[in-house]
């Protein structure tokens, strides 16, 4: 029986709180060679920089590292590979920008360096599954996503078979929530992640985006990462039915944000920061501020 938590308005993530009162947007750092959207431009710490920069500029709170891409049939990474890919990007990051860093991987040994160097939200896509991750967060004691997930990248496609799309991806987040509470890692360190694209065809994505709002209850913040993915690509399809390419699909992407913090999510992970600020910035003055416009203000 699970007893659910107030929803909370504040994350502390080492020596900085981020407010949940308001969606905050985490930019997306690929330092792959083989990542869906970006892969290749940023494996050099010089163009990770600047692009972690250019993040913050447009209104970044958190910058999200990964170092191994996770797309459907991506090739697999090993630790010294991604140690090296990700641990001197955070450094740098680190020593020059004010910012909440947060480390994409599944890797603990991973995490545990980069903690050391000032990251400070673990986002796994595989819900700390792997030997030791359940240990190394709750000794760590920093912020964790829990991602929905099936399978490897390489298995995933096939195991998106659901009766209740909703109903079994809420009963299969809260199975890692238990393992991770067991484990000693703190309930107010806990972000929940549906992991669209992840295990999922394009009409269980949209079932869950229309459904997001049955999370809340749960009381943990939520993580939406849907920018660029596939789903988007094959709603906006051409009547040819050929997807519409990831670097078109920001629009759709934006429009997917805002239907997620509609119904409540706390973070938005995207690699299009600043239309996805803009777009949030709106929201917000339409959503909790009085609008003064030439002296006529809009209640």
């Amino acid at each position: 029986m699970h007893s659910y938590p107030l929803p909370k308005k504040t994350l502390s993530c080492g020596s900085r709180v981020l407010d949940l009162a308001l969606p905050q947007v985490m930019g997306i750092l690929n330092v792959t060679p083989d990542s869906f959207a970006d892969g290749g431009q940023f494996i050099q710490l010089d163009a990770a920089l600047r692009q972690a920069e250019q993040m913050l500029h447009d209104g970044a709170s958190i910058l999200d590292v990964g170092g191994e891409s996770t797309r459907p049939n991506a090739t697999p990474v090993s630790l010294q590979q991604e140690l090296d890919r990700v641990l001197p990007v955070v450094d740098a990051i680190a020593q020059r920008l004010d910012v909440v860093i947060s480390v994409d991987t599944s890797t603990p040994q991973l995490f545990e360096q980069a903690a050391g160097l000032g990251a400070s939200i673990w986002n796994d896509v595989r819900a700390l599954s792997r030997p030791q991750a359940l240990q190394t967060a709750a000794r760590l004691g920093l912020p964790v996503v829990l991602m929905h997930n099936r399978g490897e990248p390489d298995q995933m496609n096939g195991l998106a078979q659901y009766q209740d799309v909703v109903a079994e991806v809420l009963q299969e987040l809260l199975g890692r929530v238990d393992a991770a509470l067991a484990a000693g890692v703190q309930r107010d360190n806990l972000i929940l992640d549906v992991g669209f694209g992840f295990a999922k065809t394009t009409e269980q994505n949209l079932i869950l985006l229309k459904h997001l709002a049955q999370l809340i209850p749960l009381g943990y913040p939520l993580l939406m990462g849907i920018s660029r993915k596939r789903v988007l690509g094959q709603v906006l399809a051409d009547q040819q039915g050929q997807p519409r390419e990831v670097g078109q699909r920001i629009d759709a992407g934006v429009a997917a944000a805002l239907i997620g913090v509609q119904q409540g999510a706390s973070i938005i992970r995207t690699h299009d920061v600043r239309p996805t600020v803009d777009a949030l910035r709106f929201w917000q003055a339409m959503s909790f501020s009085d609008i003064d416009l030439d002296g006529v203000v809009i209640k």
